[in-house]
C-alpha cells in the first residue's frame, strides 16, 4: 500500500527546442508542494510543471493532475512506480511518469482525476486530496 498525494493545481506537459534557455522564473519561488522537472536531449527540452508556470514560446498540453507518492523513497526500493501505473493502467487511465531523487509522480488528464483516484484506492492505495 502506498500514500499517495494529490498536489494542487492544475499541470503542464511542455516541450521546446534543444537549443532553448530555460527563465528562473520557472522555478524560483515554488510552492511547498509545486514540482518542476526538465528534461534534455538532442530533440529538445521537456518540461513538466505548475501549469501557471508555462514557458514562453513552449508547446504545451495542459490539463493534468500530478500525483505524488508520499516520501522519501529510498532509492533501493523497487516496484513503486509500478504499483501506481497498474492500476491505472488497468483503468485505462493514461499516465507521464516521472521521478525525482525522493519519489515519483504521475501526472494523469484531470478530466480522469475521479477515475484515478478510485483505481488507485481500489489497489488498496490511500489517496490524501
Amino acid at each position: 500500500m502506498l500514500d499517495v498525494a494529490l498536489l494542487p493545481g492544475g499541470y503542464a506537459v511542455c516541450r521546446l527546442p534543444a537549443d532553448s534557455s530555460l527563465s528562473p522564473t520557472l522555478w524560483g519561488g515554488l510552492g511547498d508542494h509545486d514540482v518542476v522537472t526538465v528534461s534534455w536531449s538532442i530533440d529538445g527540452i521537456s518540461v513538466i510543471c505548475p501549469a501557471r508556470r508555462v514557458p514562453e514560446q513552449a508547446v504545451v498540453e495542459t490539463d493534468w493532475r500530478c500525483l505524488r507518492i508520499v516520501g522519501p523513497l529510498d532509492l533501493a526500493v523497487t516496484g513503486t512506480l509500478t504499483a501506481l501505473v497498474e492500476p491505472l493502467a488497468r483503468a485505462r487511465v493514461n499516465v507521464v511518469a516521472f521521478s525525482t531523487y525522493d519519489t515519483d509522480h504521475v501526472l494523469v488528464p484531470a478530466v480522469r482525476l475521479a477515475e484515478a483516484t478510485a483505481a488507485l484506492e481500489r489497489a488498496g492505495h490511500r489517496v490524501h486530496r
